[in-house]
């Protein structure tokens, strides 16, 4: 049995596994030699950096309970439909018998970046254990911030959006912002929003869409609406360049990559700012169009009345709660653009038009509708109104894949292929001083087949032939593109190119012929995988940074996570 904050205990546990047991004797050599209560909060990823600040204050101030025990504050941030399903499955092996309830594995507070999340964490729990009321309600929850879901747009677009009465149904048919307003920019519609399916601005921008194709309020939609209107749903997401695991980092994309790879976002709030915080020279700033009704993405803190927190974690919870939303806490909301859940507290200067936002923005307030009428939102949006994808998954199978390096990838890969949509296809390609054919395969019996036999003939041999890998990979999917769907090539690659014909300097110049500003469209994403040294991190972000997508660093005790929000992207 693992007792939560007790680090021995897991030690014991965990006895005769190499892996784990050198995280334990990692753990017992750090400087953080606390041994008394530890709260873990988990929440979701808009509120992390909240969290994590003010964990930090709190915990300078060596935090007591009445009885005069310690304790301690951690967080850790995930999306908030990550969040659900992690508690929805604690909860399952709980009342399994598989799981303790003093296991650490449960989080002591939760927090979903907005409420139709926590509607469904509610709808969830209820159903693992019916009757037993383990998650509070909604207005039974503090809140700790909150932040309005808008458009994200550069000036001049901007400027066409607010002029319509409803973006997003201008969205349904428009094929460039001419088309929303006559004096816009003659550009493409290129829309990004996060996945519904793990991100909580996602999800919430999914349901406006619903909201305004219907004309009806989110509470009173019903489960024929969502097959009803699903083709006008399909119309908006055809418009989508990428989705997004992080509701921030997209709106950093967007910055960096212009408006030819996405010229109108659904984000936070706060997300404007933080990439209005950050701009680059010669980046131009963005604005948010506030649209007439729009969620409000609150966040609050969920203490479960549940038996996995007991009465020592629930009195840590309520002091940290309590400081959480002191005024002074509240101002490190402000600071990082969110708005704070604590009335009195000031906006400070980022509520401004010089970081893209309104101080004193009007909007209707949206509701969460029925938990049943969102999964069937979701289920709709994961088969049929999700965009197509094809992408080109490059595997280095390489000599220095040997040792523990290919079976992770492969776990992985396996991973990779299970989780395929129904609209989802991937050409695997695998080199080492030779570019194998590639082997397609979709989310049928057939097409799985055929993937874990390419996972079971990899084998660690030979040089990198990357460069030349990356290029092939490129050509092949310009014969090969998959029209109205994300095209896109995913290399994961443990070592510097060794015997490739073509330099860097020659592939980027190739790929740049491929990119966002021409009708091809084929993103690049590589992952470094490995330790430091073993391979080049330039040359992969260059590769990426090429073609609108990004460089990532992986490890085998990382990359099956790393690898999971890549997909969420296509």
């Amino acid at each position: 049995m693992i007792r939560k904050g007790s680090w021995l205990n897991k030690c014991l546990v965990v006895v005769g596994s190499v892996l784990l047991l050198t995280a334990c004797t990692s753990a017992s050599n750090s400087t953080d030699n606390f041994t008394g209560l530890k709260i873990k909060v988990l929440v979701g990823s808009a509120l992390g950096d909240f969290c994590n600040q003010a964990a930090k204050n709190f915990n300078a101030t060596q935090p007591k309970l009445d009885n005069g025990n310690a304790f301690r504050v951690e967080c850790e941030a995930q999306g908030s439909g990550d969040i659900v399903t992690k508690l929805v499955n604690l909860a399952t092996r709980l009342k399994n018998g598989t799981l303790d309830e003093e296991s650490d594995e449960f989080p002591t507070i939760i927090s979903l970046d907005g409420d139709i999340y926590h509607s469904q964490l509610i709808y969830r729990i209820n159903q693992v254990f019916p009757g037993q009321n383990y998650i509070p309600e909604i207005t039974d929850a503090p809140l700790l911030a909150n932040t309005p879901m808008v458009f994200m747009a550069q000036a001049d677009v901007a400027s066409g959006l607010r002029k319509v009465p409803d973006p997003y149904k201008a969205l349904v048919t428009a094929k460039t912002h001419k088309d929303i307003d006559p004096t816009a920019p003659s550009i493409t519609v290129n829309y990004v929003h996060t996945a519904p399916t793990r991100s909580n601005s996602g999800l919430q921008t999914l349901v406006a869409q619903y909201t305004s194709v219907s004309g009806k309020r989110p509470e009173d939609l019903t489960l024929a609406d969502v097959q009803k209107f699903q083709p006008q749903i399909q119309q908006i997401q055809s418009k989508i360049t990428r989705y997004g695991v992080s509701t921030n980092s997209l709106a950093q994309a967007m910055v960096k990559n212009g408006p030819f790879w996405a010229s109108v976002g659904s984000v936070y709030e706060s997300s404007v700012i933080a990439a209005n915080s950050s701009l680059q020279p010669g980046q131009e700033r963005y604005e948010a169009v506030y649209p007439k009704s729009t969620f409000t993405s609150n966040m609050r803190a969920i203490v479960p009345n549940a038996p996995w927190v007991n009465a020592n974690e629930k009195a840590a919870a309520d002091k940290f709660i309590t400081y959480w939303r002191s005024p002074d806490t509240q101002k490190i909301a402000t600071d990082l653009g969110l708005r704070p859940g604590t009335p009195g507290v000031a906006l400070g200067a980022k509520f401004s038009p010089e970081f893209g936002v309104v101080a004193q923005a009007k909007y209707d307030s949206l509701r969460p509708p029925k938990p049943e009428v969102v999964d069937a939102m979701l289920k709709s949006w994961q088969e049929a109104s999700k965009k197509p994808s094809l992408v080109v998954v490059v595997v280095d199978s390489s000599g220095s894949m040997e040792g523990n390096k290919l079976p992770a990838v492969q776990n992985t890969l396996q991973n990779y292929i299970k989780n395929l949509g129904k609209k989802e296809q991937i050409a695997l390609i695998d080199f080492d001083s030779q570019i194998r054919e590639p082997v397609l395969v979709d989310g049928t019996p057939a097409g799985r087949d055929r993937g874990l036999q390419f996972i079971s003939s990899l084998k660690a041999d030979g040089g990198t032939k990357l460069y030349d890998a990356a290029l092939q990979a490129r050509n092949w999917l310009q014969k090969n593109r998959r029209p109205e769907a994300i095209n896109a090539v995913l290399i994961l690659t443990d070592g510097e190119d060794s015997s490739s014909e073509i330099s860097l300097d020659q592939l980027s110049t190739e790929l740049q012929k491929s990119g966002f500003s021409t009708d091809q469209r084929i993103g690049f994403f590589t992952v470094g995988y490995g330790k430091e040294g073993e391979f080049n991190p330039d040359a992969l972000k260059k590769i990426a940074e090429s073609n609108g997508g990004y460089y990532s660093k992986g490890d085998p005790e990382t990359i099956s996570r790393l690898m999971s929000n890549l997909q969420v992207e296509f």
